[in-house]
């Protein structure tokens, strides 16, 4: 019992570190700062930090701060009327084609679609098709409902790794939690990923996706191994609020209102 509880409190002390970091990201996203500044902040070494911080996180401490940036260009994008240019500034870019690149590259449209959009995608796309000689899986669960809340469109993507950014390499949209089935999956290590913004809250569109943190939820499991025709059942998530901890959701979120446009048509 002393063991167990003294491995809490370790790792109690190490997330409100890496808390410290994340939040020392935030404040000084615009300027120029090494994983040195960070161990620091940390008061780490530069060897335990990094570690530490892909442990409790996902991902290295250097792509966190990368897609904390391109959270923040999203939300000025929606919220303001700056320039791109600016923008890509005031995130930290020194090249706004750098910045445009990389933006398009993990939202899925340009910065400039992306405002146009008001922060939101009529479709998600995935990724380039695989060869039809490639054998492949499929991937089962279910989704589940956060507690104390009940969501509203659900997206399941799979994704490289923790960062739910670019084309997904297979998806699927749920009207509700329960059951969910992606087909085709190829071969490979990936992040079962999850979003959605509760059920209710959808006039949080009114002011962007940022308007509050607390209306998206999401979940994640993995990495899950697939292998050639060999199904994978029972990746089941539970969504819950979004935390410090997680890394954003930089895809573009779906938007439910063309989506519920779409169900009127078809009815």
């Amino acid at each position: 019992m002393v063991l167990c509880y003294m491995g809490v409190v370790v790792e109690d002390v190490i997330e409100r570190a890496v808390t410290r970091v994340i939040d020392y990201m935030h404040e000084n996203i615009g300027e120029q700062f090494t994983i040195d500044d960070m161990a620091r902040t940390a008061m780490y070494s530069k060897f335990h930090f990094s570690r530490a911080f892909q442990r409790v996180t996902g991902i290295s401490p250097g792509r966190f701060l990368s897609a904390i940036r391109l959270q923040e260009a999203k939300r000025l994008l929606v919220c303001t009327s700056l320039t791109v240019t600016d923008i890509s500034h005031r995130v930290g870019y020194t090249s706004v084609g750098t910045f445009s690149s990389r933006f398009r590259s993990s939202v899925g449209v340009s910065p400039t679609t992306y405002r146009q959009l008001g922060g939101f995608a009529p479709q998600i796309p995935m990724a380039a098709k695989y060869s039809v000689e490639t054998r492949t899986s499929s991937l089962q669960g279910e989704i589940l409902a956060p507690h104390g809340g009940a969501p509203g469109l659900i997206f399941i993507g799979l994704f490289p790794d923790r960062i739910p950014q670019g084309a997904p390499i297979r998806c699927t949209v749920m009207q509700r939690p329960g059951p969910y089935v992606l087909t085709s999956v190829p071969p490979g290590t990936w992040h079962v990923l999850a979003h959605s913004v509760a059920l209710g809250r959808e006039a949080v569109l009114s002011g962007g996706p940022f308007a509050s943190d607390q209306a998206l939820a999401v979940a994640s499991h993995g990495p899950v191994t697939v292998r050639a025709g060999v199904p994978v059942k029972h990746v089941d998530l539970r969504l819950r609020s979004l935390r410090v901890l997680d890394p954003p959701v930089l895809l573009a979120l779906l938007d439910v209102r063309m989506v519920a446009v779409s169900a009127n048509a078809a009815s």
